[in-house]
């Protein structure tokens, strides 16, 4: 634990870096306890704190478990750490959540009680465009005021002035493992088509899209299985992307490909699966 890091200018960091964390605040403390309401730390995947002070061990395990559920599910939550007798009373046993609280017990000899709100920041899911069509370009103007960090994938002789996005590639060559949740769009529309779906079906995705027809997208299917690509690999491209909108103009159809991926994602995160829904 780094006690002389500030945990403000850490959240500061870790967020423009889109790396994920967990926010831990004493929100009450009733008797003795080592931390007082308003105490504040940073928590890692890996479970080190990384900044700030919430108690010694009596509070931390219990802390930190709820830390690490918090960072699978993206899910806030709100861990009460009383003494046996006050749990007792409450007709809780320790580990046991109820009316949106989790109940821990407070092994210490203080015997006090202290409840921490635990909430996971995330980084911003990571949308990337293949291509500069328009319907490419509508795509990235839309998911940046949704939260997505957007990242286009052309040739730059393609495009003419620079798109507002987060990351700009010089071609189709993306990193093909990322951690967070990564969406991937094909809208080259018969510039690189091949080219792009290579790269797209060669990486990591919650959700590969190829804006096109069903014509188009089984063409390049076969072509593609007819250069060594593993029609496994080809069968996660949905195509056409996009929800059924009936969706004609390029920015009826960006918004049909967003709403689709909004879905995938809620759905998710809801933990329902694609039949559920």
């Amino acid at each position: 634990m780094t006690m002389h890091v500030d945990v403000m200018d850490l959240m500061a960091k870790l967020k423009s870096s889109e790396e994920a964390f967990v926010l831990a605040t004493v929100v009450r403390t009733v008797s003795v306890t080592a931390a007082k309401a308003g105490a504040k730390a940073i928590i890692r995947p890996d479970g080190m704190i990384a900044a700030g002070w919430i108690g010694g061990g009596c509070a931390r395990g219990a802390v930190l478990r709820a830390a690490t559920q918090s960072l699978r599910d993206g899910k806030a939550r709100l861990v009460s750490i009383q003494p046996g007798d006050l749990l007792a009373d409450l007709g809780v046993k320790p580990g046991e959540a109820r009316g949106g609280v989790q109940f821990a017990r407070n092994m210490c000899p203080s015997q006090g009680t202290m409840d921490v709100f635990v909430e996971p920041v995330l980084p911003r899911p990571s949308l990337i465009v293949f291509g500069a069509s328009p319907v490419a370009l509508a795509l990235a103007a839309q998911a940046r005021p949704l939260g997505f960090n957007v990242t286009l994938a052309a040739p730059a002789d393609d495009l003419g002035e620079s798109p507002d996005v987060d990351h700009l590639v010089d071609g189709f060559a993306i990193e093909p493992e990322t951690r967070g949740e990564r969406y991937l769009v094909v809208s080259t529309q018969g510039r690189g088509d091949e080219a792009a779906l290579k790269a797209a079906v060669a990486a990591r995705a919650d959700y590969i899209g190829f804006v096109g027809s069903h014509r188009k997208m089984a063409a390049l299917k076969q072509e593609l299985m007819e250069v060594g690509i593993e029609p496994a690999a080809l069968d996660r491209v949905k195509g056409p992307a996009g929800l059924d909108l009936g969706a004609i103009t390029p920015e009826e159809i960006a918004l049909s490909v967003l709403a689709e991926i909004i879905s995938i994602r809620r759905r998710g995160q809801r933990g329902e699966t694609a039949q559920q829904a």
